[in-house]
Protein backbone atom coordinates (compact mmCIF):
# COMPACT_ATOMS: atom_id res chain seq x y z
CA UNK A 1 0.00 0.00 0.00
CA UNK A 2 0.92 3.75 -0.45
CA UNK A 3 -0.32 6.71 1.20
CA UNK A 4 -3.35 7.79 -0.66
CA UNK A 5 -6.35 6.88 0.06
CA UNK A 6 -4.79 6.66 3.92
CA UNK A 7 -4.58 2.65 4.97
CA UNK A 8 -6.20 3.36 7.97
CA UNK A 9 -9.33 5.04 6.08
CA UNK A 10 -9.05 1.59 3.98
CA UNK A 11 -9.62 -0.57 6.73
CA UNK A 12 -6.08 -1.64 6.86
CA UNK A 13 -3.79 -2.82 10.36
CA UNK A 14 -0.91 -1.63 8.51
CA UNK A 15 0.36 0.45 5.52
CA UNK A 16 3.41 -0.50 3.47
CA UNK A 17 5.91 1.91 1.72
CA UNK A 18 6.88 0.89 -1.22
CA UNK A 19 10.49 2.08 -2.79
CA UNK A 20 9.81 1.50 -6.29
CA UNK A 21 6.70 3.76 -5.48
CA UNK A 22 8.73 6.60 -3.78
CA UNK A 23 10.94 6.81 -6.81
CA UNK A 24 8.04 6.93 -9.34
CA UNK A 25 6.81 10.17 -7.12
CA UNK A 26 10.07 11.84 -7.78
CA UNK A 27 10.47 10.79 -11.47
CA UNK A 28 12.68 7.78 -11.32
CA UNK A 29 12.46 4.13 -12.14
CA UNK A 30 13.21 1.91 -9.37
CA UNK A 31 16.98 1.27 -10.13
CA UNK A 32 18.28 2.67 -6.61
CA UNK A 33 18.26 6.25 -7.72
CA UNK A 34 16.64 7.42 -4.12
CA UNK A 35 18.61 8.46 -1.18
CA UNK A 36 18.15 7.35 2.23
CA UNK A 37 17.18 10.84 3.17
CA UNK A 38 14.65 11.06 0.71
CA UNK A 39 12.96 7.90 1.83
CA UNK A 40 12.67 8.48 5.38
CA UNK A 41 11.14 12.04 4.91
CA UNK A 42 8.35 10.43 2.92
CA UNK A 43 8.63 8.03 5.35
CA UNK A 44 7.57 10.98 8.03
CA UNK A 45 4.93 12.18 5.69
CA UNK A 46 3.20 9.21 5.82
CA UNK A 47 3.68 8.51 9.65
CA UNK A 48 2.09 12.09 10.26
CA UNK A 49 -1.15 11.64 8.94
CA UNK A 50 -1.32 7.59 9.43
CA UNK A 51 -2.92 5.93 12.44
CA UNK A 52 -1.69 2.69 11.98
CA UNK A 53 1.58 0.77 11.74
CA UNK A 54 3.82 2.05 8.46
CA UNK A 55 5.91 -0.55 7.12
CA UNK A 56 9.13 1.12 4.95
CA UNK A 57 11.52 0.11 2.56
CA UNK A 58 14.80 0.84 2.94
CA UNK A 59 16.15 -1.04 0.14
CA UNK A 60 19.94 -2.36 1.17
CA UNK A 61 20.54 -0.02 3.95
CA UNK A 62 22.44 2.23 1.60
CA UNK A 63 25.74 0.99 2.67
CA UNK A 64 28.08 -1.06 5.29
CA UNK A 65 26.43 -1.87 8.65
CA UNK A 66 27.56 2.08 9.62
CA UNK A 67 25.05 3.45 6.45
CA UNK A 68 22.59 0.67 7.94
CA UNK A 69 22.68 1.86 10.71
CA UNK A 70 21.80 5.57 10.16
CA UNK A 71 19.48 4.25 8.40
CA UNK A 72 17.13 2.54 11.35
CA UNK A 73 17.81 5.35 13.58
CA UNK A 74 16.30 8.04 10.81
CA UNK A 75 13.49 5.76 9.98
CA UNK A 76 12.68 5.14 13.85
CA UNK A 77 12.96 8.83 14.28
CA UNK A 78 10.40 9.59 12.13
CA UNK A 79 7.74 6.91 13.63
CA UNK A 80 8.38 3.85 10.80
CA UNK A 81 6.82 0.65 12.67
CA UNK A 82 9.38 -1.52 10.39
CA UNK A 83 11.96 -1.23 8.16
CA UNK A 84 12.86 -3.73 5.30
CA UNK A 85 15.98 -4.29 4.49
CA UNK A 86 17.69 -6.54 1.18
CA UNK A 87 21.12 -8.26 0.40
CA UNK A 88 21.37 -6.88 -3.50
CA UNK A 89 24.62 -5.18 -4.37
CA UNK A 90 23.94 -0.87 -4.69
CA UNK A 91 22.46 0.26 -6.56
CA UNK A 92 19.81 -1.86 -6.47
CA UNK A 93 16.72 -3.14 -8.50
CA UNK A 94 13.36 -3.73 -8.53
CA UNK A 95 13.44 -7.41 -7.17
CA UNK A 96 11.20 -8.28 -10.08
CA UNK A 97 12.94 -7.44 -13.03
CA UNK A 98 16.08 -9.43 -14.28
CA UNK A 99 19.80 -8.83 -13.88
CA UNK A 100 19.58 -8.44 -9.78
CA UNK A 101 22.88 -8.85 -8.31
CA UNK A 102 23.54 -9.52 -4.61
CA UNK A 103 26.08 -9.27 -2.16
CA UNK A 104 27.39 -12.58 -0.19
CA UNK A 105 26.27 -13.45 2.52
CA UNK A 106 29.10 -12.55 5.12
CA UNK A 107 28.54 -9.26 3.79
CA UNK A 108 25.01 -8.93 4.86
CA UNK A 109 25.04 -10.12 8.15
CA UNK A 110 26.64 -7.72 9.07
CA UNK A 111 23.81 -5.52 7.51
CA UNK A 112 21.10 -7.47 9.72
CA UNK A 113 23.09 -7.19 12.90
CA UNK A 114 23.71 -3.67 12.66
CA UNK A 115 20.10 -2.85 12.19
CA UNK A 116 19.08 -5.29 14.96
CA UNK A 117 21.48 -3.39 17.47
CA UNK A 118 20.12 0.23 16.06
CA UNK A 119 16.73 0.12 17.18
CA UNK A 120 15.82 2.08 20.37
CA UNK A 121 12.02 0.37 20.50
CA UNK A 122 12.45 -3.30 20.93
CA UNK A 123 8.91 -3.25 18.96
CA UNK A 124 10.80 -1.76 15.70
CA UNK A 125 10.73 -4.75 13.40
CA UNK A 126 13.82 -5.79 10.86
CA UNK A 127 12.44 -7.01 7.92
CA UNK A 128 15.45 -9.04 6.49
CA UNK A 129 14.72 -9.49 2.47
CA UNK A 130 17.12 -11.64 0.17
CA UNK A 131 16.71 -11.80 -3.89
CA UNK A 132 19.72 -14.67 -4.37
CA UNK A 133 16.30 -16.71 -5.71
CA UNK A 134 16.88 -15.33 -9.14
CA UNK A 135 20.65 -15.87 -9.34
CA UNK A 136 21.46 -18.47 -6.75
CA UNK A 137 18.18 -20.50 -6.68
CA UNK A 138 15.39 -21.56 -4.60
CA UNK A 139 17.63 -23.08 -1.66
CA UNK A 140 20.30 -20.86 -1.49
CA UNK A 141 17.57 -17.99 -1.20
CA UNK A 142 16.02 -19.99 2.56
CA UNK A 143 19.35 -20.67 3.64
CA UNK A 144 19.88 -16.86 3.72
CA UNK A 145 16.45 -16.57 5.38
CA UNK A 146 17.34 -18.57 8.02
CA UNK A 147 20.17 -17.26 8.64
CA UNK A 148 19.16 -13.39 8.64
CA UNK A 149 16.62 -14.54 11.19
CA UNK A 150 19.18 -15.99 13.05
CA UNK A 151 21.88 -12.78 12.83
CA UNK A 152 18.68 -10.68 14.71
CA UNK A 153 15.76 -10.32 11.71
CA UNK A 154 12.26 -10.28 12.73
CA UNK A 155 10.75 -11.70 9.63
CA UNK A 156 12.01 -13.45 6.47
CA UNK A 157 11.09 -11.92 2.86
CA UNK A 158 12.17 -14.61 0.17
CA UNK A 159 11.66 -12.04 -2.73
CA UNK A 160 10.06 -13.40 -6.22
CA UNK A 161 9.64 -17.33 -5.61
CA UNK A 162 8.25 -18.28 -9.47
CA UNK A 163 6.16 -21.15 -8.49
CA UNK A 164 3.34 -22.18 -6.28
CA UNK A 165 5.28 -24.97 -4.95
CA UNK A 166 8.08 -22.63 -3.67
CA UNK A 167 5.62 -20.01 -2.31
CA UNK A 168 4.21 -22.45 -0.40
CA UNK A 169 7.34 -23.48 0.83
CA UNK A 170 8.72 -20.95 1.75
CA UNK A 171 6.41 -20.61 5.14
CA UNK A 172 7.51 -24.53 6.15
CA UNK A 173 11.46 -23.81 5.30
CA UNK A 174 12.31 -20.92 6.80
CA UNK A 175 12.10 -20.40 10.53
CA UNK A 176 10.64 -17.72 11.32
CA UNK A 177 7.61 -15.11 10.43
CA UNK A 178 7.38 -14.51 6.66
CA UNK A 179 6.19 -11.81 4.38
CA UNK A 180 4.95 -12.43 0.84
CA UNK A 181 5.60 -9.93 -1.84
CA UNK A 182 2.62 -9.57 -4.61
CA UNK A 183 3.85 -7.63 -7.72
CA UNK A 184 0.66 -7.44 -10.25
CA UNK A 185 2.13 -9.55 -13.17
CA UNK A 186 5.79 -9.95 -11.75
CA UNK A 187 7.20 -12.96 -11.29
CA UNK A 188 5.39 -14.44 -8.40
CA UNK A 189 2.47 -16.52 -9.41
CA UNK A 190 -0.83 -14.89 -8.15
CA UNK A 191 -1.79 -15.89 -4.43
CA UNK A 192 -4.95 -14.42 -3.00
CA UNK A 193 -4.94 -12.75 0.88
CA UNK A 194 -6.82 -16.44 2.37
CA UNK A 195 -4.29 -19.13 0.39
CA UNK A 196 -1.08 -16.92 1.54
CA UNK A 197 -2.29 -16.88 5.33
CA UNK A 198 -3.45 -20.51 5.06
CA UNK A 199 -0.10 -21.32 3.64
CA UNK A 200 1.57 -19.85 6.93
CA UNK A 201 2.87 -16.16 6.12
CA UNK A 202 2.22 -13.61 8.22
CA UNK A 203 2.28 -10.55 5.85
CA UNK A 204 1.26 -9.77 3.05
CA UNK A 205 2.33 -6.61 0.73
CA UNK A 206 0.92 -5.10 -2.53
CA UNK A 207 3.42 -2.65 -3.24
CA UNK A 208 2.23 -0.19 -6.58
CA UNK A 209 -1.16 -1.08 -5.97
CA UNK A 210 -2.23 2.28 -5.63
CA UNK A 211 0.46 4.39 -7.67
CA UNK A 212 -0.32 2.22 -10.43
CA UNK A 213 -4.20 2.25 -10.20
CA UNK A 214 -3.39 6.45 -9.79
CA UNK A 215 -1.65 6.82 -13.13
CA UNK A 216 -3.83 4.49 -14.51
CA UNK A 217 -6.80 6.50 -13.27
CA UNK A 218 -4.96 9.92 -14.49
CA UNK A 219 -4.03 8.71 -18.15
CA UNK A 220 -8.03 8.20 -18.07
CA UNK A 221 -8.94 11.85 -16.48
CA UNK A 222 -6.64 13.56 -19.25
CA UNK A 223 -7.96 11.65 -21.84
CA UNK A 224 -11.84 11.73 -21.47
CA UNK A 225 -10.59 15.56 -20.94
CA UNK A 226 -9.30 15.63 -24.51
CA UNK A 227 -12.65 13.55 -25.91
CA UNK A 228 -15.11 15.14 -24.17
CA UNK A 229 -13.79 18.65 -24.06
CA UNK A 230 -15.52 19.30 -20.74
CA UNK A 231 -14.56 18.45 -17.17
CA UNK A 232 -14.78 14.43 -16.83
CA UNK A 233 -16.75 12.49 -14.09
CA UNK A 234 -14.26 12.17 -11.53
CA UNK A 235 -13.66 8.40 -9.98
CA UNK A 236 -16.46 8.15 -7.65
CA UNK A 237 -17.51 11.28 -8.55
CA UNK A 238 -15.44 12.36 -5.45
CA UNK A 239 -16.86 16.33 -4.23
CA UNK A 240 -14.23 18.96 -3.10
CA UNK A 241 -15.68 18.02 0.40
CA UNK A 242 -14.91 14.25 0.27
CA UNK A 243 -11.26 15.19 -1.40
CA UNK A 244 -10.52 17.46 1.65
CA UNK A 245 -11.91 15.55 3.98
CA UNK A 246 -9.88 12.48 3.10
CA UNK A 247 -7.05 14.68 3.72
CA UNK A 248 -8.36 15.61 7.17
CA UNK A 249 -10.32 18.65 6.41
CA UNK A 250 -12.53 17.14 9.23
CA UNK A 251 -9.91 17.14 11.82
CA UNK A 252 -8.93 21.15 10.99
CA UNK A 253 -12.02 22.99 10.56
CA UNK A 254 -13.30 22.91 13.94
CA UNK A 255 -9.94 24.48 14.85
CA UNK A 256 -10.40 27.51 12.87
CA UNK A 257 -13.94 27.31 14.22
CA UNK A 258 -12.39 26.87 17.92
CA UNK A 259 -10.10 29.80 17.86
CA UNK A 260 -12.65 32.42 16.30
CA UNK A 261 -14.46 31.91 19.72
CA UNK A 262 -13.94 35.38 21.85
CA UNK A 263 -14.59 34.05 25.22
CA UNK A 264 -11.76 30.93 24.74
CA UNK A 265 -9.11 31.76 27.17
CA UNK A 266 -5.97 30.02 26.40
CA UNK A 267 -4.36 28.56 30.03
CA UNK A 268 -1.04 29.67 30.50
Amino acid sequence: MTASPRGDQAGYAACYMTGAGVAATLGFPDYGLVTMTEMADNASRMTNVLKIPLIADADTGYGNELNTIRTVREYEKRGVAAIQIEDQTFPKRCGHLDNKEVVSLDEMLPRIRAAASARVNPNFTIIARTDARAMLGFEEAVRRANAMLDAGADVAFVEAPQTLDEVRAVPKLVKGPCLLNMVWKGKTPEVSIADAQAMGFRIMIFPGLLFKAAMGASDEALAALREQGRHPTPHAEMTIKAAFARVGADEWEPLRERFRDPSLKLAG
